[in-house]
């Protein structure tokens, strides 16, 4: 959202008031608000934030968590509670048990559900695909839509006959020989 004065810069403070039984928003930059003598300003850092989620691993000791050091980048979990970043992919890895019960309280679960980028595999397109139906497929069991989850249940042996098949034909392929 813009700044409502400068037109120019995102607004980071957003105002509400109720005058007259009329809500008026107000959305403000950081320099707009102290230019109009505000003192608010945005201090929320999400390392902190991350850092403070209590003791990450469920109460982990520090003994413990000093030990848990990453293969990839030689980050220890300690640098990563102080910190709230991870220093590489292998992080997610090497911390994985003291990680999912964090994930879980920040996103209620552990994987993402989001949208999937446009420039991901076909491969991460299809499992996604196949663990939505997977979930819709539940759901409609649970509402005892038996039709609709019949109807899924096929989509996903659909799918995942795609998958099957294009594993065996990714085999079948020549291998170029060396000349």
């Amino acid at each position: 959202m813009v700044c409502n004065v400068c037109g120019k810069n995102e607004a980071t403070i957003h105002l509400t008031e109720i005058l007259n039984n009329q809500m008026i928003e107000i959305h403000l930059c950081e320099n707009c608000s102290v230019q109009k003598g505000s003192d608010f300003k945005s201090h929320f850092n999400v390392n902190q934030l991350l850092a403070n989620l209590g003791e990450f691993g469920g109460g982990m000791k520090a003994a413990q968590a000093v030990r848990l050091i990453c293969k990839g980048c030689s980050m220890t979990y300690e640098e990563f509670a102080k910190s709230g970043r991870l220093g590489c992919p292998d992080c997610y890895v090497s911390f994985e048990k003291q990680l999912l019960p964090l994930l879980k309280r920040i996103q209620r679960q552990p994987q993402h559900t989001g949208k999937i980028p446009k420039k991901t595999s076909d491969k991460i397109k299809k499992a996604f695909t196949i663990r939505e139906l997977h979930e819709k497929l539940q759901k409609n069991i649970q509402a005892e839509a038996y039709e609709e989850a019949a109807q899924i249940r096929d989509q996903i042996r659909q799918v995942e006959e795609k998958i099957k098949k294009e594993k065996e034909s990714s085999k079948e392929l020549p291998k170029k020989s060396k000349s």
